[in-house]
């Protein structure tokens, strides 16, 4: 995807890591600290203990009218009989994680490119961002049989670390019969490798999210860490097409496509909303926004919708 290309969808069924460290240009009009009114909404009434970024003390000052009476510092008001106030300031930098599914149910596409695909741009995208907000970048990134930790560093090697790691599972696609690794173990790995304080991405079509473990994982890791969700789809998991035939293939076997009955594409929809809808609903429960991605859409402009920003 060339700078010029941003507002297009993806394209392909794999990617190429020159791809991705060409993102890195369109990525700095993006501000990852940017939680914009709507971004905010997706996360609904209850809001994750450990809102991002920390404060530290910076010093103590003589109260001045406007001041929050919460942070005035008793001690010293007593032992200098005049009103004295702590003053914090914001942590500067956070750990940034980001997490991108390339398993096998994300090798799945009908027009512009596969989800896993798709996966990998917002990946880069948010790496690149993170970066270049000045913050520690780590990543994540897992198959159906085995994973990849890249730890939190502020160096433009580490992205490409992570780029590499995508690119390398992304090229995988698709695997043999493994492990089949679930998303639930994927997050019990999370919850090991993140830290208090972390903002995690997580970048995954969440099959196998309806499993309580997953909700138990999420619950776990939004007690210490803000997390986005960045679901991925394709149009065709959301309705099936027009009336007619069509070839389908996994990439092994080939087969066809029926879709005259008006009630199976009925019933094929309104399965898939429900699922979507669910999962919506439990993220919101843990104060997790969640960000719809499509391969038939640009993955810049989604971001930028949420987090669009001045160019540095």
């Amino acid at each position: 995807m060339r700078l010029a290309d941003v507002s297009e969808p993806a394209t392909g069924a794999y990617v190429a890591l020159e791809t991705l460290i060409g993102l890195r240009f369109p990525a700095g009009q993006l501000q990852l600290t940017r939680r914009n009114r709507a971004l905010s909404a997706l996360a609904g009434p209850n809001k994750a203990n450990f809102r991002g970024r920390g404060i530290d003390f910076e010093e103590v000052r003589s109260y001045q009218a406007g001041d929050d009476i919460r942070t005035i510092d008793w001690r010293v008001t007593a032992r200098t009989g005049a009103a004295h106030t702590k003053v914090f300031r914001e942590e500067r930098e956070r750990p940034v994680l980001v997490v991108v599914d390339q398993r096998c149910s994300q090798f799945f596409g009908s027009q512009y490119c596969f989800k896993s695909v798709l996966a990998a741009h917002l990946g880069a995208l948010l790496a690149w961002s993170a970066l270049g907000n000045g913050d520690r970048v780590g990543g994540l990134v897992f198959n159906d049989s085995r994973h990849r930790e890249v730890r939190p560093r502020r160096s433009r090697n580490t992205v490409l670390t992570i780029l590499s790691q995508i690119e390398a599972f992304n090229q995988r696609l698709p695997l043999a019969s493994g492990d089949d690794r679930s998303l639930a173990g994927i997050l019990q790995t999370l919850r090991r490798i993140a830290r208090p304080g972390t903002s995690i991405y997580l970048v995954s079509d969440f099959y196998g999210a309806e499993d309580p473990a997953v909700r138990e994982n999420l619950f776990r890791l939004a007690q210490h860490s803000e997390i986005t969700a960045l679901s991925c789809a394709d149009p065709l998991e959301t309705a099936l097409p027009p009336a007619g035939r069509y070839a389908i293939t996994d990439g092994q076997r080939r087969s066809e496509l029926a879709t005259a009955d008006r009630h199976l594409r009925q019933n094929y929809r309104q399965e898939q909303e429900a699922r979507m809808e669910a999962l919506g609903t439990d993220l919101q429960r843990l104060g997790i926004p969640l960000l719809r991605a499509s391969t038939a859409e640009s993955p810049f402009l989604l971001l930028q919708r949420y987090f669009g920003g001045q160019s540095r």
